[in-house]
């Protein structure tokens, strides 16, 4: 039976935090291990040189931390083809060729692409590169003939695109070249932690995330300053559950929901503090980490053989790339001397 083929991947613009892997990573690994998928898992440099162009040294040090964060989650490299974006000439090649496809309003419609315009105050000082990358991200998806893409549900504009493109193409060009791919969303309301000052969004630029690679008293010095119910000033005093950024990651980390339902029963009622609520949150966190951290410093003490491991997806990965291209190629009809 054919597997079905996995593209996701992250920018490298830092570490990753548990929003990730609430979001993406622990999917990733669980359909991993299923063995009914062939991943492919990008770090995506390209992309994120798109507005960070005048940082690259940004890009090339969070490179080792996105994938030393990956081995420490579970993704394996025996399992799951992990590669670096800008070691993929196709991908360019094939981006340029997608780029004829989409016109200037239309990706001026896309709903991911304004709010994250939005979001870096670009206004109209936004780089050529940054405002194409949904047609980048077909190229990434294509490449592969990826079927199946894990994404946030903020992504489904992006996957939508995607799939124009492909039908566009094998419109175009009468063949079936290309795959159209399908999203797998999170399920509601477990795709997104708030951050720890009750932003709605974790962010490493918001400076309101719990890495991965956070060590136990930096952990709990983050808990212990998580946002609550302002209101709760005294122990005594009943607390509101909604918007208590706690009560949320209890919701989603803690294995005995039926304790976590007495909490909030007694939280509301009166007499119980933030301090206790957060210490146990701190506990349900280390048990959760603890294993992900020790795996990861692990993996750090031999960085050679990380790149070895980057080094030798990208090879595997650049094969696939280059016959997808050359399919494309043979499709426009501009593989003239062929």
């Amino acid at each position: 039976m054919n597997k079905h083929v996995i593209l996701t991947g992250d920018r490298p613009t830092g570490k990753l935090h548990i929003g990730h892997y609430i979001g993406s990573l622990r999917q990733r690994v669980a359909m991993q291990e299923t063995g009914d998928y062939d991943p492919y898992i990008m770090i995506a440099d390209q992309q994120a040189l798109t507005d960070n162009a005048r940082d690259p040294e940004k890009i090339k040090n969070s490179l080792i931390e996105v994938a030393l964060d990956y081995l420490a989650v579970g993704l394996d490299p025996e399992k799951s083809t992990i590669f670096v974006q800008s070691a993929i000439p196709a991908l360019a090649e094939l981006n340029l060729y997608y780029l004829n496809l989409v016109t200037v309003s239309r990706l001026e419609r896309n709903p991911t692409v304004k709010a994250e315009i939005q979001q870096k105050n670009f206004e109209r000082s936004i780089p050529a590169g940054f405002f194409t990358y949904p047609v980048s991200q077909t190229a990434d998806i294509t490449a592969f003939k990826a079927d199946t893409v894990p994404v946030g549900d903020d992504q489904e504009p992006m996957i939508e695109q995607a799939r124009e493109i492909v039908r566009s193409f094998n419109t175009i060009y009468g063949k079936e070249v290309l795959v159209e791919p399908q999203g797998v969303f999170p399920a509601k309301g477990s795709g997104r932690l708030p951050g720890l000052d009750g932003n709605a969004k974790m962010s490493k630029s918001l400076n309101n995330a719990i890495y991965l690679s956070d060590d136990a008293d930096t952990l709990k010095k983050k808990v212990m300053s998580m946002y609550t119910d302002p209101n709760h000033v005294h122990v005594e005093n009943p607390g509101k559950i909604e918007g208590n950024t706690v009560f949320t990651y209890l919701d989603v980390f803690a294995k005995d929901q039926q304790h976590v339902a007495d909490l909030k029963e007694q939280y509301q009622a009166g007499g119980l503090g933030d301090v206790k609520l957060k210490r146990y949150l701190n506990d349900v966190l280390e048990e959760e980490l603890a294993p992900i951290r020790s795996r990861r410093l692990e993996y750090a003490k031999d960085i050679p053989a990380i790149y070895d491991i980057l080094q030798k997806g990208s090879e595997k990965a650049n094969e696939v790339a280059a016959q997808t291209l050359k399919e494309v190629r043979a499709a426009i009809g501009v593989n003239y001397f062929e």
